[in-house]
């Protein structure tokens, strides 16, 4: 005998992935704002610049260098994290020895 499916279930399931993601996105959203410095913005301002941009993005030579300049600041921001975690360990010398050397 089949088993019964509980829509109802599973349609409030998905609900609530979905009411997650998007409060994750959300969440990611401020973390970028305040990363990059833009929270030192007026609300007013930042809103007309991310305005701008949406306008802007049509053109591709605009998003590859916004794609490019974002890559770059997030690589940026890894190998700060990455040397303060070497420099934790740097009485190991594991993660901080074999970069200084090489």
């Amino acid at each position: 005998m089949r088993k019964v499916r509980d829509f109802d279930a599973e349609l409030k399931a998905l609900g609530d992935k979905a009411r997650a993601l998007k409060t994750k996105k959300v969440q990611q959203l401020g973390e970028l704002v305040v990363s990059t410095g833009a929270d030192a913005l007026d609300a007013d301002v930042l809103a007309g610049a991310l305005l701008h941009i949406v306008a802007e993005a049509h053109v591709e030579g605009n998003r590859e260098a916004w794609r490019s300049d974002g890559a770059a600041f997030f690589q940026r921001r890894g190998r700060k994290a990455g040397r303060g975690a070497a420099s934790d360990n740097s009485g190991t010398g594991e993660a901080g020895a074999g970069g200084a050397q090489n």
